[in-house]
């Protein structure tokens, strides 16, 4: 971070109560952050409760070789029996756990239909049966590359069912992103459909896998393929290979006792980015991983019996992961599982989903509610959403327009909005406000939750004074962390725990890379990754907050800011911006117009050298923006690798249209 913080440019004077009823029966008051900060052990022992053991732990928590941690030591469990046969032993068999909505509105062909807890319960012990019966046993690997259908919740909980890590790898991956994972975690059989549905069209898969399986290498090979029939597609079958799930799964018994496995038993495997090219699976173990999950998903949404749940992720993420699986189903919820995309067949898609399902906590991520505000607020009038009592937000920090625009467009200006911070390594949300607590700041996530110890810190780990920026790290262990990288012990150490290992005044901090401040008010503002920091004239700058000024103009959508070289200033601020569509084209001086507005918001140091009005931006299938091709852009360079894209097409499209919007010095 050199000698200089980040500076604090932002200031937001909006605060958003809790309503009253709701903070009178929330489920966690403000006492919970004291009882948990005065003994954390004690607090983290009461979560887990909530979920059933076979055998009770003897220590909560092994931190004797840190980072190397185990949490509630010599306890037993099975995540599936905590999902599911709970539940229907204590009489909701009856409840629907999830009501899926498939893309195509053809009832026919869409699968649109209600599963009961007593329902999934069968299914999930149908398919850990035929797993078992293709020769998987606890402990193997099981990759999972699926659309987002039942089956692909029925999977992972079998595999869970009988100890077999999952590895799930998103169906949007390539067929090379697939083989490095199936290679990395050695995985035994891939369960996979032989397509899904996006935008009404039949998507393949069973290629990608047919393809990956050949470039595993003789050292590796994937027995067994259970594959879904969904949407009819014509595939290419190998006999000694291939087995249909309808053949196999649906024709198994619904008996199956459930073993319980020791605590640290790994659960999944996740794969996400690294530096270095090669992806890193993350390594998340049971009991600790469900009672975070479950905890969190109670506690930020506030969760009612009665709750209609919907999380709008895709489950090849481990927002599906730790919010449509396993925290939801652990808690017993009601929730929806869309297999389409926000726009398809049309534009009020989700919100017509709310009104008929009647959703009452709904948790999506900042790119589809700029998405939104792009189009307008005319499609969502058109619906009753009144059912709606929570909004969350996950993925990236939310803008403070966005936020504001979701709470009153969406909400009716009666939600409170959780703007959750948490990643893949940490299992579970750690920094968010309370519903029932916390006054709503726009665009900050406020404070760790109770029974996470979380700081902002100068570059000697320091703690920063309110008002200042650094580096956000968590200060001591939690349930859900990750316990390794898979096979990589010394890449788990070297890129969590290395920036700040343990001095005599203090333990180890986890540290992966992202910047936040603290307001004048204490409270936490994450803004991204530390690589999106800035350095204009000896100024350290946020591109989150420069994004959130550009947003803030009421022309604007979304906005994507890099740096670019500078031979003056070192790095000078390049700024990408979607309008909304009743904005037009923004007209004749929208570029000085917006460069302004930037100035009298945050000052003229952020002043963008640049702004280039481009009609997309580019974006992976999750919604991140990859800001490093934007930067590839900015300086001139050839665009690199464009393969993670849901949208290669995007980078043409903005290097044509930059003539008309690139804007100079003024």
């Amino acid at each position: 971070m050199s000698d200089e913080t980040l500076s604090n440019l932002l200031h937001e004077e909006r605060r958003f109560e809790p309503p009253a009823e709701l903070a009178a029966h929330a489920n966690l008051q403000a006492e919970a952050y004291d009882r948990a900060a005065a003994d954390p052990e004690a607090f983290w022992a009461e979560q887990a409760r909530r979920l059933d053991w076979a055998e009770e732990w003897t220590q909560v928590l092994d931190w004797s070789n840190p980072p190397f941690a185990k949490w509630f030591v010599g306890g037993r469990l099975n995540a599936a029996h905590n999902c599911v046969d709970r539940h229907v032993e204590a009489g909701r068999g009856d409840k629907v756990a999830l009501h899926f909505v498939g893309e195509p509105l053809d009832p026919e062909t869409s699968g649109t239909r209600d599963i009961t807890y007593a329902e999934l319960k069968d299914l999930v012990c149908q398919a850990a049966n035929a797993l078992t019966d293709l020769g998987v046993q606890a402990g193997d690997r099981v990759a999972i590359y699926m659309p987002m259908i039942p089956e692909a919740v029925v999977a992972m909980l079998a595999c869970a069912r009988i100890g077999a890590p999952h590895t799930v790898v998103f169906g949007g991956f390539s067929s090379d992103a697939l083989a490095s994972r199936l290679t990395d975690c050695q995985a035994k059989v891939v369960v996979t459909a032989d397509g899904g549905y996006r935008r009404g069209t039949a998507s393949a898969l069973k290629p990608a896998v047919d393809e990956a399986r050949t470039k595993t290498g003789p050292e590796h090979t994937v027995e067994k393929v259970l594959v879904v029939r969904r949407t009819g597609q014509e595939v290419d079958w190998d006999d000694a290979v291939d087995v249909w799930w309808h053949d196999t799964v649906e024709q198994a018994s619904t008996e199956h006792e459930a073993q319980a496995f020791d605590a640290e038993h790994p659960l999944y495997v996740m794969y996400t980015s690294g530096t270095t090219g090669k992806p890193k699976g993350i390594l998340h173990t049971t009991g600790g991983y469900l009672t975070g999950a479950a905890y969190t998903h109670w506690a930020v949404f506030d969760l009612k019996p009665d709750d209609v749940y919907w999380c709008t992720a895709d489950i090849g993420w481990v927002t599906g992961h730790s919010y449509i699986v396993y925290g939801p189903l652990a808690n017993g919820v009601t929730q929806v599982l869309y297999e389409g995309t926000p726009d398809s067949p049309e534009r009020g898609r989700w919100w017509q989903i709310i009104e008929e399902k009647q959703v009452s906590i709904f948790y999506t991520a900042p790119t589809a509610i700029r998405s939104f505000m792009k189009q307008g607020r005319e499609i969502p009038d058109r619906h009753d959403m009144s059912s709606l009592r929570i909004l969350g937000s996950v993925g990236e920090p939310i803008n403070p327009e966005a936020y504001v625009w979701y709470r009153h467009v969406v909400g009716g200006d009666r939600t409170p909005v959780v703007d959750t911070w948490w990643q893949t390594e940490t299992g579970a949300i750690m920094i968010s406000p309370l519903p029932g607590v916390t006054a709503g700041k726009p665009g900050s996530a406020m404070t760790a939750i109770p029974g996470i110890s979380a700081e902002v810190v100068d570059d000697q780990g320091r703690p920063v004074p309110d008002g200042s920026g650094g580096l956000l790290v968590v200060t001591a262990p939690w349930p859900s962390m990750l316990r390794t990288i898979w096979g990589d012990d010394e890449r788990y150490v070297d890129t969590y725990w290395s920036r700040f290992p343990a001095t005599d005044e203090r333990g180890a901090y986890y540290f992966a890379g992202d910047g936040a401040k603290k307001d004048s008010d204490g409270d936490l503002w994450v803004l991204g990754r530390v690589d999106d920091v800035m350095n204009v004239s000896g100024h350290r700058l946020s591109t989150t907050e420069i994004e959130s000024a550009l947003v803030s103009h009421p022309k604007v959508a979304e906005a994507a800011v890099v740096g670019a070289k500078d031979e003056d200033t070192g790095q000078a601020v390049c700024a990408f911006v979607i309008l909304r569509e009743e904005a037009g084209d923004g007209g004749a001086d929208i570029v000085e117009e917006l460069r302004n507005h930037v100035r009298k918001e945050i000052g003229p140091i952020a002043k963008p050298r640049q702004v280039m009005i481009v009609p997309e931006l580019p974006k992976t299938r999750s919604g991140k923006i990859m800001r490093r091709l934007l930067r590839d852009v900015a300086e001139d360079r050839e665009v690199g690798d464009v393969t993670t894209l849901a949208d290669s097409s995007v980078m043409d499209l903005i290097s044509s249209g930059l003539s008309k919007g690139a804007g100079d010095e003024g």
